[in-house]
């Protein structure tokens, strides 16, 4: 069982999108449990590509490919993992403040964390504040994700944070984009901020108590 498993690690790392998938069902055939393919073969994973992309070992082009492979693999196990009732990391709200149109960060951020096991809603871009509260009404998240990547947007960034925090929801505040450092998170009173990807994911299982 451990050898496909870490076969499934290997090719995951590497971005072969065309042999996950066999080896995801290969694993299911030999009978081992869907949720132990997830957690010891593919989020294995990406427990070393993020690292290895924070430490800037490995760059946006294969961190993608990384990810394109794991979700081949994840195709094969949704259904299964659906009806199992397999448990996330956690739920996570992202998207990017009004005013902002740019979501290619915001993207890979939540690829690095739907990769991680976190279940991820993603809003898009431009959203408000009320569109913010609404989606934090429904689906009562773990963590919500701000991103601006425009100085124009800190604004925006700083009052959704702001209002987010005196309705008293529940929800930890991460928040992320070019233009944003630590300084401007702790200023702002965020919980946590994320460079990238890879921090964001440390940063979320930080916040919520996750070894």
């Amino acid at each position: 069982m451990e050898a496909i498993l870490k076969e499934i690690t290997d090719f995951v790392i590497e971005g072969e999108d065309e042999e996950v998938p066999e080896l995801v069902q290969q694993a299911l055939d030999e009978g081992i449990d869907a949720d132990i393919i997830l957690k010891e073969g593919l989020v294995a994973a990406m427990d070393v590509v993020g690292p290895r992309m924070a430490a800037g070992d490995m760059y946006v082009p294969e961190v993608l490919m990384c990810a394109d492979a794991m979700r081949a693999g994840l195709e094969i196990l949704s259904p299964i993992l659906a009806e199992e009732g397999s448990e996330s990391l956690g739920k996570i709200i992202i998207g990017s403040v009004e005013g902002d149109l740019h979501d290619i960060g915001k993207n890979l951020v939540a690829m690095m964390l739907e990769s991680s096991g976190f279940e991820v809603i993603d809003l898009g871009i431009n959203q408000s504040i009320p569109k913010f509260e609404m989606a934090i009404q429904e689906h009562d998240p773990d963590i919500v994700a701000l991103s601006a990547l425009l100085t124009t947007t800190m604004p925006a960034l700083k009052e959704t944070t702001k209002v987010l925090k005196e309705k008293g929801y529940r929800s930890k505040i991460i928040v992320g984009g070019a233009p944003v450092d630590q300084c401007y998170a702790d200023e702002i009173g965020a919980d946590g901020y994320a460079e990238d990807g890879a921090g964001a994911v440390i940063c979320s299982k930080r916040l919520l108590n996750i070894a």
